[in-house]
């Protein structure tokens, strides 16, 4: 070790503030959205965050949001 690195040890600033959830685990502020929405639109609403979440997708593209409507039965 050189004379340096003894005299000025590293100092990790990036660690966890008290409080603030543990590694790897999303922070989701939507949680509590659906109160106006109908009950198929609150159906919707979960199902595309469920999708999300299982998919680790922070946005879905239109082709996902199709696939997640149908999984819900929906046919044209």
């Amino acid at each position: 070790m050189s004379a340096d690195q003894q005299n000025y040890p590293f100092v990790q600033r990036r660690g966890l503030n008290p409080g603030s959830p543990p590694p790897g685990v999303e922070r989701r502020t939507f949680s509590n959205c659906y109160d106006g929405l109908s009950t198929e639109a609150q159906e919707l609403a979960e199902a595309i965050d469920q999708y999300k979440q299982q998919n680790r997708r922070r946005f879905i593209t239109y082709e996902e949001m199709l696939a997640v409507i149908k999984s819900l039965g929906y046919r044209k």
